[in-house]
Parts: C-alpha cells; sequence; structure tokens
C-alpha cells in the first residue's frame, strides 16, 4: 500500500495497525464482553491532531493518500497484527509476547493466521480464524462473511482502488474474474501470441489500428497544448502550426512534407495511414522502445485469444472464487498458486469492511454465490466513501471546515477508549509546533528540521526536546525522500529508454545528488541521513556500504569515471558536477558554445527549462528546496534554467501528477514492512495504464519487470536482497529518482493536555503513537 506523497507523507499515526498493546506487567484491558472490573471513566476533552489535507476519500476500498487512509483505518480494523519491529502476531486471538529494548510486550488482534506451503502441490494456504465478539460500531457482529465481502469487493474486475489482492493466483481468480471455468486452464501460450501477432486475425487487426489510431489521435491534442508552453517555445516558433509540429513529431515517411498539406485533418489522416497497424514504432516515436505498448496491445489480444478459446471451450460460468472459502462464520481459507512472499500482507492485510452497510445485506447469500453486490457494479461500495464506518476503536461523525470528527466506538472489541472525542484538523506544516503549543492542538508530526526542533525545544523552560511544553518522539521514518524525474515528459525525441534521454536526466540528477549534503544538514541537522538508492535505510533490502558494487547516487561521469576524489572539498564538488553534467547533457544532443560556456539549444523532444514542483506551502519550507535553489543557480550557468514552482496548495503537484504532465517534482514514499517494488516501478503501473498509476516516473524496462517479479516470489531472503539491488540499479541508471534522505518521524505531544503515561510506550518505524489509542488519556 505503497502511496505517493509529499514529504512528511506517511504520517506515523498508523504505523501498525490500531489495536492495541501494552507492556506485559501492565494489565491488559478485557474484552467487553469479559470485563469484570468498572471501565476508566470517560474523558470528554476532545483529542485535536495536527494533519496535512485530505482528500475526503475516507473508504477501506478506495482511499489513496496516507491522510485519507489514516483517517479510514481509525474506524477500521484489519485482520493482521504486527509488532514493533514488523513481525506478524500470528496468534493474536490468543495475543502473543514478544520481546523489544529489554522489554516484555503482549500484542493481541482479532485473527489467528496460519500460512502453510505445500512444495508438492505447489500451493499456499492462508487460513484466518477471528474473534466471535467483534463488534462493527452499529453494534453488528463482525463475521466471516463480512470478510467474503471484503474479499469480493478487492475481486471484483471493475474495482479501481489501490489493493492489488486480485494480482496475485489465487485459485480461481482468473475464472472468477472472466466468469469462465476454463480460464485458468486454457490460458494463452506465449507462442500462440507471437503467431497471432504475426498474423493477426481481423477482429485482431482491428484492435491494432485503432489502438494506434487513438494515440496518434489524442498526441495531435497534446501538440496543440504545447503552444504557449515556455518549455517547448523553440518548437512551436519553429512549425506555428500544430499539424507541422505534429509532423515533424510523428511522421514516419521521411518524404513527407505537411507543409504542402493545409488541412490539419488531412495530416493526421496521411499520418495515420503511414503507422497503419505498426504499433512497434509508436512505441518507439511515443515512450522510446518497441516494446513500450507492449501490455497494452499483447494484453487485450491475449484477452481475445482467451475468449475465443473459452467460448469454444466447455467452460461453464463461474460464481464464486474457487481459493476465497468460507469454513465456518469465524474462519476463512484463501488458497493460492505457488508462493510469493509479500502475499501475506495483502492477502491477510485488508480492513475488515461491514458488508450491510458498504454493501446489501439482501444480497448476499453465501451458499448461493450472493456476496452483498451486484457482481460488476461497485456504485453502492462507492457511495459510502467519505462515511466510513467500522469495527475501529472510533466512529466517523463528520468531516466539516477542514476538520475530521470522530466518538469513541462503545462497541470497540477491546474497549470503548477513554478518551470521547477525537479530531483530525488540516494543519499545516510550519503551523504544527506552534499550534501544540499554544494549545490549539494536541498532537502533531511536524517536519523534524534544525529550525523545528530549535522552535519546539523554545516552548520549554528546561530548552530541551521532551519539557513541561511540549514532548517530542522520534523514530525512523518508514520511507524516503526523493526527487523524481518523468521520464515521459524529460526525453530526447520521445524516447524515455534511449540512452539520450537517459543521459538528459542524468545531467539534472548529478547536479541534484551533489547538493544533498549541504541541504539535509541545514534543514535536518541529526535527524536525516542522505540515502543512495530509492529504498528505506528501514528495510532490510536496503543495499549498504559494505555491500559489493554499493555507489554514491549519480557519482560517475558519462564514461563512467568517478566524478570525485577523497581530498575534494565541498566547493570543488560542486564545480565537478557541474562539469559532470555538461558532459551529460552533450552526450543527450544539447548544444554547447565554447565561447559563452553555455548551452544553446536543446535536442527535438528536450528543452534548455523545464519545471520542478515542490509542495514547499508556498514559502520553500521543504528539505529539498535548498537543493532545487543550488542547482538552478549551478545549473544557470551553463545555459539551462530550472523553474521551481512552490505552491501554496500542495495539491497542484497531485493534479499535475494525475494528468501526468509533471516534468521533476518533490515528495517523499511511504513504506511498507516487505520491499515490494511491483506496484511503483513495474511498467504496467505507469500513469493512465490501468494499473495502480503508482509509477509516477513512466519508467518501463522489462528487465526491471522481470527482476520485480523474481524477487516477489522467492522465500528467499538473501536472494531478494540481490535480486532488488540489480534493480535498483536500473532505475538509477534510468535516471527517474534522486534518493534524497532518510529521515526520523517527529511526533509532538502536548506536554500540558495529554497524559503521556498513557501513550504506547516505545514508538517505532512499524509502531506508531495510535496504537493503544482506547488507553491514551487527556489532563
Amino acid at each position: 500500500m505503497k502511496k505517493l506523497l509529499v514529504f512528511m507523507l506517511v504520517f506515523v499515526l498508523l504505523a501498525s495497525t490500531v489495536m492495541g498493546c501494552q507492556p506485559k506487567e501492565q494489565p491488559t484491558t478485557a474484552a467487553p464482553t469479559e470485563a469484570t472490573t468498572a471501565p476508566p471513566p470517560v474523558n470528554n476533552t476532545p483529542l485535536v491532531v495536527g494533519y496535512a489535507a485530505f482528500s475526503q476519500r475516507f473508504s477501506p476500498f478506495f482511499a489513496t493518500t496516507a491522510y485519507d487512509m489514516d483517517a479510514q483505518s481509525l474506524t477500521q480494523v484489519s485482520l493482521l497484527k504486527t509488532d514493533r519491529t514488523g513481525g506478524i502476531i500470528y496468534n493474536a486471538i490468543e495475543g502473543e509476547t514478544h520481546n523489544y529494548n529489554g522489554v516484555d510486550y503482549f500484542y493481541d488482534g482479532i485473527s489467528n493466521i496460519k500460512v502453510d506451503y505445500d512444495e508438492a502441490a505447489d500451493i499456499t494456504t492462508y487460513n484466518i480464524k477471528i474473534r466471535d465478539d467483534v463488534k462493527f460500531s452499529d453494534g453488528e457482529l463482525l463475521d466471516a462473511d463480512d470478510i467474503i465481502f471484503s474479499y469480493y469487493v478487492l475481486s471484483d474486475p471493475t474495482y479501481t482502488g489501490s489493493s492489488t489482492l486480485y494480482s496475485y493466483p489465487i485459485l480461481g481468480m482468473t475464472n472468477y474474474r472472466l466468469n469462465n471455468s476454463m480460464a485458468e486452464e486454457l490460458s494463452v501460450t506465449a507462442e500462440e501470441l507471437a503467431a497471432e501477432m504475426e498474423n493477426p486475425s481481423e477482429e485482431s487487426q482491428a484492435f491494432i489500428e485503432g489502438f494506434v489510431s487513438d494515440i496518434l489521435i489524442s498526441e495531435l491534442d497534446w501538440v496543440k497544448s504545447l503552444y504557449g508552453d515556455a518549455n517547448w517555445k523553440s518548437y512551436t516558433d519553429q512549425h506555428p502550426l500544430a499539424k507541422d509540429l505534429y509532423a515533424m513529431f510523428y511522421s514516419i515517411d521521411e518524404a513527407y512534407d505537411s507543409y504542402t498539406v493545409e488541412d490539419e485533418n488531412q495530416v493526421l489522416e496521411d499520418i495515420l495511414a503511414q503507422y497503419g497497424d505498426d504499433w512497434k514504432t509508436l512505441g518507439v516515436n511515443y515512450g522510446g522502445s518497441e516494446t513500450y505498448f507492449a501490455a497494452d496491445v499483447e494484453g487485450p489480444i491475449s484477452e481475445m485469444l482467451l475468449t475465443q478459446k473459452l467460448a469454444s471451450s466447455e467452460g461453464v460460468e463461474v460464481f464464486n472464487i474457487e481459493g476465497i472459502k468460507k469454513l465456518s462464520q469465524t474462519e476463512v481459507e484463501v488458497k493460492v498458486k505457488g508462493f510469493e512472499a509479500p502475499a501475506v500482507y495483502s492477502i491477510c492485510g485488508i480492513e475488515v469492511a461491514p458488508m450491510h452497510y458498504y454493501g446489501d445485506a439482501t444480497m448476499y447469500d453465501y451458499a448461493n454465490n450472493k456476496f452483498g453486490f451486484e457482481r460488476g457494479d461497485l456504485s453502492i461500495v462507492e457511495s459510502k466513501t467519505t462515511m466510513p464506518m467500522g469495527a475501529g476503536p472510533y466512529k466517523f461523525i463528520k468531516y466539516e471546515n477542514k476538520i475530521v470528527y470522530y466518538e469513541a466506538n462503545e462497541n470497540y472489541y477491546k474497549g470503548a477508549p477513554i478518551t470521547q472525542y477525537l479530531q483530525l484538523k488540516e494543519t499545516t506544516d510550519a503551523e504544527m509546533i506552534a499550534g501544540v503549543g499554544a494549545g490549539e492542538i494536541d498532537v502533531a508530526n511536524p517536519s523534524g528540521s534544525v529550525a523545528k526542533f530549535a522552535e519546539l525545544k523554545a516552548f520549554n523552560s528546561n530548552g530541551e526536546a521532551v519539557g513541561d511544553v511540549i514532548t517530542a518522539v522520534s523514530v525512523d521514518n518508514l520511507g524516503y525522500g526523493y526527487i523524481g524525474i518523468n521520464a515521459k515528459n524529460v526525453n530526447v525525441g520521445g524516447n524515455p529508454a534511449s540512452e539520450e534521454s537517459k543521459n538528459l536526466r542524468k545531467g539534472f540528477a548529478t547536479v541534484y545528488a551533489v547538493y544533498r549534503d549541504v541541504a539535509n544538514d541545514s534543514y535536518y541537522g541529526d535527524a536525516a541521513n542522505v540515502i543512495n538508492y530509492p529504498i528505506s535505510n528501514t528495510s532490510w533490502a536496503a543495499p549498504q556500504k559494505a555491500d559489493p558494487g554499493y555507489e554514491v547516487a549519480f557519482s560517475t561521469d558519462v564514461d563512467g569515471n568517478p566524478i570525485y576524489t577523497s581530498d575534494m572539498v565541498a566547493e570543488a564538488k560542486y564545480e565537478a558536477a557541474l562539469e559532470a553534467a555538461k558532459g551529460f547533457f552533450i552526450a543527450a544532443g544539447y548544444t554547447f558554445d565554447e565561447a559563452s560556456g553555455k548551452f544553446t539549444a536543446a535536442p527535438a523532444g528536450a528543452s534548455l527549462t523545464y519545471e520542478v514542483i515542490v509542495p514547499g506551502d508556498g514559502t520553500g519550507d521543504h528539505p529539498a528546496f535548498a537543493i532545487l535553489a543550488d542547482t538552478r543557480a549551478s545549473l544557470e550557468k551553463i545555459g539551462i534554467t530550472l523553474t521551481i514552482n512552490d505552491p501554496s496548495d500542495t495539491n497542484v503537484l497531485w493534479d499535475s501528477i494525475d494528468a501526468n504532465e509533471h516534468q521533476m517534482w518533490t515528495a517523499a514514499w511511504g513504506s511498507t514492512i516487505d520491499p515490494d517494488m511491483y506496484q511503483v516501478y513495474h511498467s504496467s503501473n505507469g500513469i493512465g495504464l490501468g494499473g495502480t498509476d503508482s509509477n509516477n516516473y513512466n519508467i518501463a524496462d522489462p528487465q526491471l519487470d522481470e527482476l520485480i517479479v523474481e524477487a516477489r516470489q522467492s522465500p528467499d531472503q538473501a536472494f531478494r536482497k540481490a535480486t532488488y539491488k540489480q534493480a535498483l540499479d536500473i532505475i538509477m541508471d534510468w535516471a527517474v529518482e534522486v534518493p534524497n534522505y532518510q529521515r526520523q518521524n517527529l511526533v509532538i505531544f502536548s506536554t500540558q493536555r495529554v497524559g503521556m503515561d498513557t501513550v504506547t510506550p516505545d514508538i517505532t518505524t512499524y509502531w506508531g503513537w495510535m496504537n493503544d489509542i482506547e488507553l491514551l488519556q487527556m489532563q
């Protein structure tokens, strides 16, 4: 559930599920049905938490940002429970005691998880047994039917949320989604697909020509949008009419002269005729590789062939998913072909949504293959997106005036929270510390910069991070900061995969990288470290300095030679980086004027000016801002302009990314316990390709795709780490991401209003402060 987020995106509020745990020596809270003593007094003083802006997708199925996920997760319970190190609690009903930092902690949850891999049958079975006393906030009992309903929503052919549950080879999943009992048995072979692509049928031919036509038509609209865009001025000036610029980009007939054709539509028809069904050449001109559109073309054609096979087969309609079974009202089983390491987190890590609320109870009859909604129509589920409900510690009341209001769930299985009311209040990063210090908010997660530490210490009479007004807690963040470069929009000749395009991006990346040390030291001090690979240092898969092949990010020149020497001072490094960047730009095809020492022209499809978006609240308050400013000043010396866009509204960044219009940007990834790269770097998840849309770099590399799949299918951690290292090297070679920092999460509490002795102890990367939230008390 790795999500694209701005700096500080992943709020440590919910680093794990909100179900509780506590030191073994402390008395545990009995379940509501077992209570033998009077419950603690209810506190009516609301707990107000400063939070970043919400998108109001407060759904366990459709939340996309970490903020929305956190907001809805307060109302939900998850099947999976993890401890302070990220380890799975397999016997959460009875509970398990795990030691951390010399202290024994007792962890419990709503289910027991058993994973069994049958090597002979090559089948992994996930058995999930839940408690029989868990209730949703409206008093309805949570049982296996709710789990089944949740699985079927996530498996529906029309599901568009971020979950990739359906991507795992659960037995019968493909049969169900294609509604034919022979779908998995009659899968199309590589030889059959190759033969069809070599000699396509009329149906395939029509599809390919339609696909090529649709892309070319949309590209004409894109070309028209370039007029008035300063980044493309040299091209629009050279070709004042869109039809001629379009022909320059996409004509594959060297003899074709669009200037002799007056009508724009005729130019379009001419170029459509040039391509016909040549999707591979279109892939080269659009995305830099003959295989760029392979998934988009071969995938549907493979489905056509499968449909033809199924039509002539003896297959019948499929009314359920063979591998997902309800064994009893408290037990569910999921069977999966093969073994994939991250699967347990997706299969068993779902939040259990109430079927009677998100679906229609009259449409649920497990024995007769009815699962609470009409198959292929999730409108009833989507209609509840802004109003979450579940079995979590709090009940959602409303979202109003940029505040999410909650009330304690009196039916929470661990006991109703002592703090009756909770509010998540939209607050900018710059306002968080002052807000806690002034009593406007009680808890916040500001950036852990040098300036912020100085600000919070000033509120305490002892001048320390923990004092009489504010109590600060720092832990390593499960995620990292980066600078991204969109390969689709930063390339040469419309070919993102070419060496020229990579060199263009490496020119920028090299200068960005050299300024990381000074910027992060100035902004964070000891609260962050520079990283050299696009992965959180908290992960076991992160390359370490002692590992073979470890390199400092973007520290070699265009010829592969080291840019820096060990005795270089900072200024010498900056000069060396700029010289190396010049070499990359020249290799990319830029024209360099020796007399002026500046670049005077960019190659086709590239520009002398690029934009980077930084979500610094319009004030430059962002750890990467200094990097961008220094890079801008450096590149200006050689005739390259970097425009810094620092909007006051961070949605400017997200809207640009959603529209795939972004060139460069700064943000942070929130990671998961397992380092699976599929969602963010696999080519199928590029923007607008029908996947998760999380591959905002638009990196499309067949070898990278293969490595990602190989790594997730192995239980061998050493093999996975070595495979991920190869994948990381490919990402770095594409230069679509400059790893920036591994920071610490700074969580601050109002010492005067929050009972600190009731906050969960030993907060870690995997154990956020909202765990045990039902025990937290206001003073």
